[in-house]
């Protein structure tokens, strides 16, 4: 396969020393690039959407899980043909999911209803819940529920059907929601199970070394509001991490077993993953086509510069769910902070980030389109747009037609993890679901996006001017951005730039 076409190969390397004649250009003043990103990550190959989503099955979390808030979890959900569901969420005091704090069983009915005319390749779906129940595995965790419940009237009501912390008993089961318990206990808790409203199912193939690819089959499900206010009201249009098929998930997973072996009275205690320290450098990708809120399907690329603590990304937006129909790249740069332990999320590490420099080039006619017809001050100044040409918007302050505005600053939360295969992971801040920016404090994200993997521990400085920066490869495959079909873009004004971190 030449190495253009390997899927997600994003990372540019030099080619030695010398210098190649870019096309269209006279002489030799270019830097020849090549993608260079090719090891043969579980992620990084094709995938096919299950159209209707087969569910039947059981379904497990690969890791631990982080919801914001904080809260720490893994899932098992099994799914039957009569459309029954049995749902077990796990719930932990520590970010690595080793210290169970209580269990949610969750019983209920869920039915398929039609494509989603929002979030393209996903299917809407209702539920009804038959049964809820919790177990506490110790008497703080007991006492923490209790207390959240207290909070208001109709929590009052349900911490009633709970015991006395004196009187907990380990592996006790408490009903919060059956037929003889009316009432909604899991909007006291701020719990629900909208993210059943949306689902997902897809193949892909992982290859393995020296044997035969490994058929993997994962469920995404709706994402969950990250303000805990907004839970009850919210319809998903983006996903969480997905769940994988117990019987065909990723090989190694130390994980999965301890997963789907797991019921409410016997919580999974997973090992802790291969924490690494902070250090940013060398090039990130996106493992796959992600999914955001409000219909935004991209991918990304990060560069970091650790000696001047400089950073820049291209961010590739597409209009379809397997990212491949290119709408427009954003490129940008800026600078962060020194990071510090995060002392709300454990694990995790904030940072200050601040962006002022911005390039957009569109990529399909729509988005052309609109950007000719934006005032020329709003987004990049005078002079018609053409596909694929990158213009510089920094001068107009961003680009206001995209929500591109600068200078911005936001305040962010990192960590990083190897994963079984040992393989670098970078997570970054979950976006707020309603478009805001993190630009302040209060707001920093309490939860993760999908990892970035690491292609390349040497990064390039793109510190140049657009004319001598690596030209990056325009295929589908190699990057992601945000889309937004065009009767979707006025949505888009007014958010904040760094919604596509």
């Amino acid at each position: 396969m030449p190495a253009a076409m390997l899927p997600y190969a994003c990372v540019l390397v030099l080619l030695g020393a010398h210098t190649a004649p870019a096309a269209g250009e006279a002489g030799g003043s270019r830097l020849h690039w090549e993608p260079h990103c090719q090891q043969p990550l579980p992620d990084r190959v094709p995938s096919t959407a299950i159209l209707p989503p087969r569910l039947n099955g059981p379904w497990i979390s690969t890791g631990c899980e982080v919801r914001p808030g904080p809260e720490f979890l893994t899932r098992a959900y099994t799914f039957y043909p009569s459309r029954l569901f049995r749902a077990h969420q796990f719930y932990y005091e520590d970010p690595f999911c080793g210290e169970p704090a209580h269990s949610l069983l969750v019983k209920g009915k869920v039915r398929l209803r039609r494509a989603s005319w929002v979030t393209r390749g996903a299917t809407e779906a209702d539920y009804h819940l038959h049964k809820v129940g919790i177990v506490f595995h110790s008497r703080r965790a007991l006492v923490d529920v209790t207390g959240r419940l207290n909070q208001t009237r109709a929590g009052r009501d349900c911490a009633r059907r709970l015991p006395p912390a004196r009187a907990w008993l380990p592996g006790a089961l408490y009903e919060l929601r059956s037929a003889r318990a009316q009432g909604d206990c899991l909007e006291a808790l701020g719990l629900t199970m909208h993210e059943l409203s949306l689902v997902r199912v897809q193949r892909r193939l992982q290859p393995q070394p020296r044997a035969s690819p490994r058929l993997v089959e994962e469920l995404y499900l709706g994402d969950i509001h990250t303000d805990p206010a907004e839970r009850r009201h919210y319809r998903p249009t983006g996903y969480q991490r997905p769940l994988q098929s117990a019987l065909h998930h990723v090989q190694p997973c130390p994980a999965c077993g301890l997963i789907a072996r797991s019921d409410v009275h016997h919580p999974p205690v997973l090992p802790p993953p291969l924490a690494l320290p902070l250090h940013l450098g060398g090039w990130w990708v996106s493992s796959g086509c992600e999914v955001r809120p409000a219909v935004l399907f991209l991918t990304r690329l990060f560069t970091f510069h650790g000696h001047s603590r400089s950073w820049e990304g291209y961010y590739h937006h597409f209009s379809d769910p397997a990212c491949r129909q290119p709408t427009f790249t954003v490129y940008a740069a800026g600078r962060y902070t020194r990071g510090t332990p995060s002392t709300r999320v454990r694990g995790g590490t904030e940072l200050v980030f601040e962006v002022t420099r911005a390039h957009v080039t569109p990529m399909d006619q729509v988005t052309t389109a609109m950007l000719n017809f934006s005032e020329p001050s709003s987004c990049g100044g005078a002079g018609a747009w053409s596909m694929g040409t990158e213009r510089d918007v920094t001068a107009t302050n961003g680009c206001l037609p995209l929500g591109i505005r600068l200078p911005h600053v936001e305040y962010e939360l990192f960590k990083m993890e190897q994963d079984p295969l040992g393989q670098s992971l970078l997570f970054i801040g979950q976006r707020p679901t309603d478009g805001s920016s993190p630009d302040t404090p209060e707001k920093r994200p309490t939860s993760y996006q999908a990892p970035l993997v690491l292609c390349h521990g040497e990064a390039p400085d793109f510190s140049r001017p657009p004319q001598h920066r690596p030209s990056l490869q325009k295929h589908p495959s190699t990057g992601g951005l945000r889309i937004a079909p065009f009767p979707l873009l006025p949505l888009v004004l007014g958010l904040a730039f760094l919604h596509w971190l």
